[in-house]
């Protein structure tokens, strides 16, 4: 039996896909808390309990009923900068969430064998801010996070590992770094996709609005990302740490030429101050040799593959693409 947390996520949706076809809904629990995706695009593929991670009762039962022998745990609030206006609730769903998930297992293995595999949707956002003479960024960089966002995901980290430490139970920390794909939002790749898309469809004018160009990602296919979670489950050493990144950091006027070439209309590119940030790494990407060590991963999908998808996913399947 699989849990996974947060499925009604962009990340926790496309394991949800992968697990349907590797395991079968039978064999798939999925729980969900104020969705961020179309919850009808994996309906049928898992059973689906509603569940607010913040509340211990909640994942006691969940877990106690099911006893899954691996749980993804990505039940998270997700977004940098809702952490700023809303920082209580950011730590209590992804620290007091995770802290309730070990203590649910822990209470349970003290009544009856059970022993567990717990991959931890943890976040590079844990490492702040890196100077780029120290990129690639590896496991043995300091947690020094920026924001609310960060610091809860560096707390979530610490955790895993305490627990695995203290009781031995098998957690094992996915540092993931900046991922998209379809039902992806709130990035750059989602934003210009999207952009471009209500541009193609005349809603805005032939004007791409952009912030800084030249910052540069390793930005992930959420497919990789998903192939690296499930090695992960199967031959990953409880309480390590293992960084999940692209190989390749693409500056953002690369993605905006990609864009171009995918997009059935011409459009002009402009900066929009207001969407420049007071603070912007310039390169943002994790050296993944351990996880390359540990499982054999290797990324299989091109970023113009990946905006090919998006682009495809906002002009067929959603209707966020009407004006606004």
């Amino acid at each position: 039996m699989i849990l996974v947390t947060g499925a009604g996520g962009m990340i926790g949706s496309h394991l949800i896909d992968r697990l349907f076809c590797l395991a079968g809904k039978g064999n798939v629990i999925a729980s969900y808390y104020k969705p961020t995706i179309d919850m009808k695009e994996i309906e049928g593929k898992a059973t689906f309990v509603e569940t607010d991670v913040r509340y211990f009762e909640n994942l006691y039962t969940l877990v106690e009923r099911y006893k899954p022998q691996f749980i993804y745990h990505l039940a998270a609030q997700s977004f940098p900068a809702i952490s700023w206006e809303k920082p209580q609730e950011t730590l209590e769903t992804n620290v007091i969430g995770t802290a309730n998930l070990f203590e649910a297992i822990k209470l349970i293995r003290a009544k009856e064998p059970y022993d567990p595999i717990v991959i931890v949707a943890c976040s590079s956002a844990a490492y702040g801010y890196v100077n780029e003479r120290e990129v690639p960024i590896s496991e043995s960089h300091a947690l020094l996070p920026l924001h609310p966002y960060g610091v809860s995901k560096a707390a979530q980290d610490l955790l895993t590992y305490q627990y695995w430490a203290t009781y031995g139970i098998k957690g094992i920390r996915a540092r993931i770094f900046n991922t998209t794909g379809p039902r992806k939002t709130g990035d750059v790749c989602a934003d210009l996709t999207l952009r471009a898309v209500r541009i193609e469809k005349g809603y805005t004018p032939p004007i791409l609005q952009v912030g800084n160009r030249e910052s540069r990602r390793a930005i992930l296919d959420v497919r990789d990302l998903i192939s690296a979670l499930i090695l992960l489950a199967q031959k990953g050493t409880p309480g390590e740490a293992y960084n999940i990144s692209a190989q390749k950091a693409y500056a953002v006027c690369e993605i905006i030429d990609i864009i171009k070439k995918e997009s059935s209309i011409s459009f002009d590119v402009r900066t929009d101050t207001t969407l420049l940030r007071l603070k912007d790494e310039p390169i943002i990407l994790g050296d993944s040799s351990k996880l390359v060590s540990a499982t054999g991963w290797r990324p299989k999908y091109d970023l113009a593959v990946t905006i090919k998808d998006m682009l495809q996913y906002w002009r067929q399947n959603h209707l966020d693409v009407r004006p606004m």
